[in-house]
């Protein structure tokens, strides 16, 4: 079977089929029933969500012998003609052939002519963005003042090449990429009625791949069953096309996240040597970047196959540092466009975003050091500090590990030792910027809040924003841990020693500077040294 014929024959037929665009359906579908119809409706939208489609379903509704009606019946001459392209009221114009105003004066002169059958003499334009500006001018006067039996129907993928006076006579309708899990349930249905065993795996590949488009994905599949017969496997579709798998991806993803250059480097080359199409492969790492960012802001876990896929990743970085890193794929996937080599761009993101996850950026430094010069300690002789204590005995838990952090989870534990765990976990990662989780006094769980007290003396600290992210972290680990949802609420006890001085002053702190525990904790951690400011 061509495409052109596979096409046609799961195109659209009414309402109903047009698939996820259920808003623009109910809107049509209540101008009809309610009689108040436009003389022009303009469908934006991507390429393949069913814009010319529905302009046909709304050209059949309005000139079905039952008509206008929102059911159109398909079984009427005047259905069957426009289904078949062939109807001699309902003219489909493409316009990137005929964008000349002689074309639309030509259109001009015949629109005073009455409809030969249905009630309305329809004029379906597709890609209308492509008529020059002459032909725009043309056709401003016949929207402006419509006979009555006429109706217009525009189809765009460029809205904003269309002049604001033709826009502003429409009715605009903006047609969305239609859904990864929409496209998957359709396509198998399309190959259950051509007796095609299709692999929901390989459905998934397909409608990920197709963007939202459901003629790319129709025509995908269309070439995959040419080429595989009635049997379709998810390799088949990642074979044909090119594709690298999903587990590939989280693998190349967890390397990035854990620092491994060499071994994400490694799977690039051997993508590339096995014939993927890397600019695919930096696409879905994108994809599974955004979805990690989602997952770990949100708190929610992703359904079915994806969500799974994403368990391993949760929990080792905050949202800040998780967009970062989006930026930089989404940058050099932007760049891939237009390189000659796909391979390079692709290991320089790889590189990049590993320097950015385990490289301390300011705000980690300057929130380690006002912990380190709050609690007078250097960084790198600070004396164990003994173990928290529990506030109050709470009940033993049984926890089954799911994670890096539940790894180190024991059969039963108080809050104080779960709290030791985390912090283990947390510091083995990123020992710079949780230095100061190890200053924590006192544990509590109670109510749904996880009440941690720090000494007085870091209270400044505990207002910062790397605090505030890393309590999103302690709060999904601790979750993953004892599986209770908690508010992290560190607290601080004490008073803190004002600075010698009149407040206002600067003379005092000037004088003390040399002496602050926070500056010699840098001086310690940069090896650098003071020197004296050259007064002019």
């Amino acid at each position: 079977m061509s495409y052109q014929v596979f096409a046609r024959k799961y195109r659209p037929q009414l309402f109903e089929e047009v698939l996820g665009q259920d808003a623009v359906v109910r809107t049509l579908r209540n101008a009809i029933k309610s009689g108040r119809l436009a003389h022009a409706y303009l469908f934006v939208g991507p390429r393949g969500v069913g814009k010319t489609s529905t302009a046909r379903i709304l050209a059949k509704a309005l000139n079905c012998v039952n008509g206008p009606t929102e059911t159109p019946c398909g079984q009427c001459d005047p259905c069957r003609e426009i289904a078949a392209g062939i109807s001699l009221d309902v003219l489909e114009i493409d316009g990137a052939s005929n964008n000349g105003v002689e074309q639309v004066r030509e259109l001009r002169e015949n629109v005073r002519f009455l409809p030969t059958r249905g009630q309305f003499r329809i004029y379906l334009i597709d890609e209308v963005h492509m008529l020059s500006g002459p032909a725009f001018n043309a056709l401003l006067k016949t929207l402006e003042e419509p006979p009555p039996h006429v109706k217009f129907l525009f189809a765009t993928t460029e809205a904003h090449k269309l002049p604001a006076t033709i826009i502003s006579r429409c009715q605009r309708f903006d047609l969305q990429p239609i859904r990864d899990e929409v496209a998957a349930q359709h396509l198998l249905s399309i190959a259950k009625q051509e007796n095609v065993v299709l692999d929901p795996a390989a459905a998934e590949v397909i409608a990920r791949a197709s963007e939202g488009g459901m003629r790319d994905a129709e025509s995908m599949l269309d070439q995959v069953v040419s080429f595989c017969g009635d049997k379709v496997t998810e390799a088949d579709v990642l074979s044909i096309f090119g594709f690298a798998s999903a587990e590939d991806v989280a693998s190349l993803g967890g390397h990035i996240l854990a620092g491994d250059a060499a071994a994400a480097l490694e799977l690039v080359a051997a993508q590339g040597e096995a014939g993927k199409d890397l600019g695919r492969l930096l696409a879905d790492l994108v994809t599974l970047t955004r979805d990690l960012l989602v997952s770990e802001v949100t708190a929610k876990e992703m359904p079915g196959r994806r969500g799974e896929l994403l368990v391993p990743l949760r929990g080792r970085f905050t949202p800040r540092k998780l967009t970062e890193l989006l930026e930089i794929l989404c940058s050099a996937e932007a760049g891939l466009r237009f390189s000659t080599d796909k391979k390079l761009p692709l290991e320089i993101a790889v590189i990049k975003g590993i320097q950015l996850l385990h490289t301390a950026d300011l705000d980690e430094v300057l929130g380690v050091l006002a912990g380190l010069g709050s609690a007078g300690a250097p960084l790198s002789s600070a004396p164990p500090r003994p173990a928290p204590r529990a506030a109050a005995p709470q009940p033993a838990v049984a926890v089954a590990a799911k994670s890096p952090a539940a790894a180190l989870a024991v059969e039963s534990f108080d809050p104080a030792t779960a709290w030791r765990n985390i912090v283990r976990d947390i510091v083995a990662r990123q020992p710079l910027r949780s230095a100061w989780l190890d200053q924590a006094e006192e544990v509590a769980e109670e109510n749904g809040v996880l009440r941690v007290v720090f000494p007085g003396d870091q209270a400044k600290q505990l207002k910062t924003p790397p605090v505030r992210e890393q309590g999103q972290v302690i709060e999904q680990m601790w979750k993953e841990l004892t599986g209770r949802g908690v508010v992290f609420r560190p607290e601080a006890t004490g008073a803190v020693s004002a600075p010698t001085g009149s407040a206002g002053s600067a003379a005092p702190i000037a004088e003390n500077f040399e002496n602050d525990a926070g500056i010699e904790a840098a001086i310690e951690l940069f090896g650098a040294r003071l020197e004296a400011e050259e007064k002019s």
